[in-house]
């Protein structure tokens, strides 16, 4: 079986060893004589599930006692509406626009109230993360909106804003368990499965209990993270193939010695690529520095048919989905936890012969 390089921004590359399992799993689920696909969410099978999934999420990123861990369908997208529907209550929220997700998610906010946006690096297509400045944040804000990792333009925050009292909440779809975070630092954080977690179909919240309250009576019942809570994440039929894959997931990044293990391997990996960016007179990174992603890398050559065969030849070696986005172009690697490092270094080698024959 020849398994390509996938280096897809999402949905994206899976670990090898989780795959297995689902194909010796997919018809018979430890004796249940069934598949996960076909189990009644209700059941002891499903409940022994999403119980374990929850507990080694909390195990993998030391979530306190006193959050809810909640698996909801709707993607990532539709957490830029229940954010405001459900935190908004003074009508007033700070933004930082870092890229296209935080543009969509403060589209959405204000629909529900006033949005503040403290600092923005849109003049520069995103390729960095904008400076904060304390004084200009608002104390009487309902809560700090940020996007950790932004997987368009390959940024990230390497160090959090201090909200003080004001909760902060934070997009974290695309670094989600591939670096520590503390989450005691935060008032709630999402994230789509996509990326780091499993496959498409499932979105984590993670909420200070203290934030889940009762809703805008006029706030659609599945919009309120009040009803998830209660019921956990089965109010409705919730998403439960795709729990049970990230359940593996979790259980493939406990092996691997946690969320501390995979950033040290994360690291290593990104220095790899950018190392060799940063030396080669065709390839060349976009973003500043201090602001890179460990997960998502763009890059180009600063010539549109160049890149553009590229692109090309290095599907035909193996090496899929490294073209960019389609807002900035150029060529991107997504380098998210279950890609190995072999798979880095293999891409940097074919860079460094296409670099050779294309002087």
């Amino acid at each position: 079986m020849k398994r390509v390089y996938n280096f897809s921004a999402g949905p994206s590359v899976l670990p090898v060893e989780v795959l297995e399992t689902v194909r010796d799993e997919v018809l018979n689920w430890h004796d249940s004589g069934m598949s996960v696909m076909e189990m009644s969410h209700r059941s002891k099978w499903f409940d022994e599930i999403i119980t374990r999934t929850e507990e080694d999420l909390r195990d993998l990123m030391a979530i306190p006692s006193n959050y809810k861990v909640l698996f909801l369908q709707g993607g990532a997208t539709t957490q830029f509406s229940m954010v405001p529907m459900n935190l908004m209550r003074k009508g007033k929220a700070d933004y930082v626009n870092t890229g296209a997700w935080s543009k969509k998610a403060i589209s959405e906010a204000r629909k529900f109230g006033k949005v503040n946006i403290l600092a923005s690096s849109e003049e520069s297509t995103f390729t960095y993360i904008p400076e904060l400045d304390p004084k200009t944040f608002s104390a009487d804000a309902d809560y700090f909106y940020i996007t950790t990792n932004n997987t368009i333009y390959g940024t990230r925050y390497t160090k959090l804003p201090d909200t003080g009292n004001v909760p902060l909440v934070a997009d974290m779809s695309s670094n989600i368990l591939s670096e520590v975070y503390d989450v005691s630092k935060f008032g709630l954080i999402f994230a789509g499965a996509q990326k780091n977690m499993g496959p498409a179909g499932v979105t984590v919240v993670i909420i200070r209990e203290d934030l889940v309250n009762d809703a805008h009576p006029e706030v659609p019942t599945l919009l309120q993270y009040k009803i998830h809570a209660e019921n956990r994440s089965m109010y409705n039929t919730p998403p439960c193939y795709a729990i049970y894959i990230c359940g593996l997931v979790f259980k493939w990044l406990k092996k691997l010695g946690g969320v501390p293990a995979m950033q040290k391997i994360n690291e290593e990996k990104a220095k790899i690529l950018y190392d060799y960016l940063d030396d080669s007179s065709m390839f060349k990174g976009t973003v500043a520095k201090k602001d890179r992603s460990l997960m998502n890398i763009p890059f180009v050559t600063g010539d549109k048919d160049l890149d553009a065969k590229f692109i090309k030849e290095a599907a035909e070696r193996g090496f899929v989905n490294l073209k960019g986005h389609r807002s900035v172009g150029g060529m991107r690697a997504s380098i998210y936890n279950a890609m190995p490092t072999e798979g880095v270094k293999a891409l940097v080698e074919f860079m460094k012969d296409f670099e050779m024959k294309n002087k």
